[in-house]
This record gives structure tokens, sequence and C-alpha cells, in this order.
């Protein structure tokens, strides 16, 4: 099924970067600035720059190839040093250019999802990855997960995705229903919401976007992707337009990704298409309970994970494979129950 831009949160900083790249007024202005923030953004993997999943290196604008996008949650509480690979990545999203039809697939990783992390050469949530390994690690569980090549990311935090809801004056959200929720800083019960539809500030989409307490990672997987609707169309109209400069320092001071900005411009073909960009979304079906140690853990379905695989081999034009190993938490020996209750244990 056919969406608009839905996901995910830190996706704001490409499609903001993409926007004002392309976009008349500024001109060479706004260009250089975006040039120099990706520049300053710019950080290669380890591996280099083509993935172990390619034969040659891929290039934008001629090639398929794929883009992870990086949520991390920088927040105080949550890391025990100022070094960034401390923190855990609160949100993974890959996307998949197909270049013959300028379509792009999106699927949302749930951050709980158990599976082998080759860092600590051991299973664990894939939110972890970070944590272990920075950047490098998170993108090496990915494309074990998923067994696809990840050609390129982008990384950007809480504070990126606030700081440009703010600089676009809010963002109108259909909010789903009466809510408390911690604040950038997880403070708790510091946004209080009521049900219906309102402009937000950043603060506020934030904690609309994170909170799951009334329903699932699936569920806030959906808000994420209807949010960056809502940030990607008023990033694109025209009462934002003298806002471009903030909105770009907001994006900048948070990003890093090991795209170049002559990469980057080549996704214009991408997002000025007549009929505007649409995306087609994905979901990594499965259920959740908790462990032998009384960890909770996202459990992707075996058969749903093979087909999701296999869809995303066909869209980057890749020869089918026997698709990755399982996931079952049988192969562990684990005493795993199911529970109505979705919790996480950090």
């Amino acid at each position: 099924m056919k969406k608009w831009v839905k996901r995910t949160l830190w996706g704001t900083g490409l499609l903001v970067l993409l926007l004002v790249g392309t976009a008349a007024g500024y001109g060479v202005y706004l260009t250089d600035k975006v040039k120099d923030s990706t520049n300053d953004s710019h950080e290669a993997l380890d591996r280099g720059e083509m993935s172990d999943k390619r034969e040659t290196a891929v290039t934008p604008g001629e090639d398929h190839f794929s883009v992870l996008f990086v949520g991390v949650d920088g927040s105080e509480a949550r890391s025990s040093s100022n070094e960034d690979r401390q923190n855990l990545s609160d949100a993974l999203v890959l996307a998949t250019f197909n270049e013959e039809g300028k379509s792009i697939q999106l699927l949302s990783i749930p951050r709980d999802t158990y599976t082998y992390i080759p860092e600590v050469e051991r299973k664990d949530k894939i939110t972890h990855a970070h944590a272990y390994g920075g950047i490098d690690s998170t993108v090496e569980s990915v494309e074990g997960l998923l067994d696809v090549p990840v050609d390129y990311y982008v990384r950007l935090n809480f504070n990126s995705f606030v700081e440009v809801v703010n600089s676009i004056g809010g963002v109108e959200y259909d909010v789903p229903y009466d809510l408390k929720e911690q604040n950038s800083r997880d403070r708790d019960k510091a946004i209080e919401l009521e049900e219906g539809t309102q402009v937000l500030n950043g603060e506020e989409a934030l904690a609309v976007a994170r909170t799951r307490k009334q329903d699932s990672d699936l569920h806030r997987g959906q808000r994420q992707m209807e949010m960056i609707q809502a940030i990607a169309d008023e990033v694109s109209s025209f009462r934002s337009f003298g806002n471009y400069g903030k909105i770009i320092d907001a994006v900048g001071d948070d990003m890093t990704t090991n795209m170049t900005f002559d990469q980057m411009i080549t996704f214009k073909d991408y997002f000025l298409q007549e009929d505007g960009f649409a995306f087609e979304t994905m979901q990594l079906q499965g259920e959740g309970g908790f462990a032998e140690k009384g960890i909770w853990y996202y459990m992707v379905n075996d058969e749903n994970l093979h087909e999701v695989q296999y869809d995303l081999r066909t869209h980057l034009d890749l020869p089918e494979t026997e698709g990755g190993s399982g996931n079952s938490f049988a192969e562990d020996e684990n005493d795993f129950t199911q529970e109505d209750t979705e919790e996480s244990s950090w």
C-alpha cells in the first residue's frame, strides 16, 4: 500500500536537506549552507564506502541503493558517558531506493527486535547494537538481520527533532489519546496532552512519537510515520520558506552521515516528482515477551522476515537468497513467555 513519507522521526534530517538543497529563492546561499552542514556532519564507516554485501560500489542517481535512518536517544539519563556510541538507537528505519521506477520502500525495525549482534557475538535487542559499537555495529547488525546491504546511514538524535519542529513553528497532529509522557531530558510526566487535533511544539511532538504505554511498538512506529508526514508537509510549505536557515542549523548540529553533499542532491529526482513523493511502508511482524532472565524482547516472525528480505532484495534488484537465519528464541533455549503488557529492559 502506497503512503506519503511517514517514517521515521529522524528521517527529517535528510528530507530537510534535500528540500532546501533544491529550493528556489535562497539560491547559492542556501546551497552553500546545506553543503557546509553536510560536510560538517560527514562520518565514514570503518568498513569504508562499500558494504560487504556489495560486489561493486553504488552511485546514487545511477544505481539502486539503501539508507539506514538511525534515531539515537542521547539523553543524559540513558548515556553513561559523553561518547555518542554509548547511546541506544531508539528508532531504526531502512529505506531502499529503486532508480528505475524512482520508488522508495521504508521498513520500520522495532528497537527491541531480538537478533544477532556481531560486535558482541551473541543475540540481543537490536537497539543495543549502537551502545556496543556505535553506528558501525548498528549497520552490521541490520545487514545481518535483513540480508541486504546498507549503503548509507543518517543518524540524528532527539535534540535535532525537537529543534526542527520548533523551527517551523510547530506541527499539527491528531493526538490519539490523553497522555502523560517524559520529555527529551527524561523527566517523567513532563508533557501532558489531551486527545484531539492540535499544534504541537517540539517536545510535545516527540512525546507523541515516543509513547507506547497505551499500545505497542508497532503503533508507535505508525505514529512516527504520521508525524514525519506532517513535518514534511510543513517544511515543504511556503510558510516555512523563511525558516530554512534555522531548519538546516537544527539538523546539522545533531546529524552524522556517510553521504556527501553531491550524493544527497541526487535524491531530488525521488522527492520532486510531479505527484509528490510516496513510500511503500513495511513493518516487521512478530510477538513479544519475557525471556529467561526477565528481559523483554520482540521476536520477529521467521516467515514474515523472509518475505521482507525478499521484498527488499527485489526492490534493490539483488539476486534471491535463502534468507538469513531464523530468530527463534528456541535456538538459545530461552524460557520465553508472551505477555500482554509491553515492557523494555535497558
